[in-house]
């Protein structure tokens, strides 16, 4: 049975940035509040806000005003200590660039976050070699970033993403570097991963395929939400939506 606590809250948060002279204000009010075990996408156009909510969420950044709870506790009150224990614990990152560290092993990188939450190596190797395994690379875990594909490497950040067990993933542009089929592949993982082991999955995301594994879609526009629609709301055809989202654009 799914836990239906809210894992994530976001209220009123609003972001300005100073460019020169110019104070130029990304989110504009937003709140949000995200249950365990869901996976949720946030879209929108260049520009709109969807990054910097997304930074907000995984307190990469911080509000100019409101606040964000995880799992209750308001990350904008931690220090720079306690904020660090919670993202290295708590949340799992993937980013569309991979971010893996390219002198190390496949095996190492997903090792590395354990190391930092002061697993002993033997065990860390041990789990990192299952979650290997887990995304289907068990039988390259020696292999270097750069001997393995684009999709290959996005599988490596995924398995260390899960590497303390976190109750949220958090995916930037997950599939943005990847071919068409890599990218159904790589979604299609990342839903296995919500579904079996009940991770909260929060994607920033441009890709239109994310719509088919999604609970819910937050549509992001000029700062706000714009809507939110369930995935039962979304069950008019890809072309369509796309045709709509477009139209929006002009």
């Amino acid at each position: 049975m799914k836990d239906t606590h809210h894992i994530v809250r976001v209220v009123g948060v609003t972001k300005t940035f100073a460019l020169g002279q110019m104070r130029v204000q990304v989110l504009k009010g937003v709140d949000l509040e995200v249950e365990a075990g869901e996976y949720l996408s946030i879209m929108g156009p260049s520009g709109s806000g969807k990054s910097t909510l997304f930074n907000m969420i995984g307190g990469l950044d911080k509000p100019t005003t409101g606040r964000v709870f995880i799992d209750e506790v308001d990350i904008s009150q931690l220090d720079a200590y306690e904020l660090a224990w919670l993202r290295n614990r708590k949340i799992g990152y993937i980013f569309q660039t991979f971010n893996l560290i390219p002198v190390m092993s496949a095996l190492e990188n997903v090792t590395l976050p354990m190391i930092f939450a002061g697993m002993q190596n033997d065990r860390a190797v041990e789990k990192g070699r299952g979650l290997l395994d887990l995304v289907g690379l068990g039988e390259r875990f020696l292999h270097k970033p750069a001997e393995l594909s684009g999709g290959q490497q996005q599988r490596v950040a995924i398995a260390r993403a899960l590497a303390n067990d976190p109750a949220i993933i958090l995916a930037d542009e997950p599939t943005g570097n990847l071919d068409s089929s890599t990218g159904e592949e790589i979604i299609a993982l990342l839903q296995k991963m919500s579904r079996e082991r009940g991770v909260t999955i929060i994607s920033a995301t441009h890709d239109f395929k994310m719509l088919n594994v999604s609970d819910r879609v937050v549509w992001i526009r000029d700062g706000r939400i714009d809507k939110i629609e369930h995935r039962d709301e979304l069950n008019i055809s890809l072309g369509t939506i796309q045709e709509r989202h477009a139209s929006t654009q002009h």
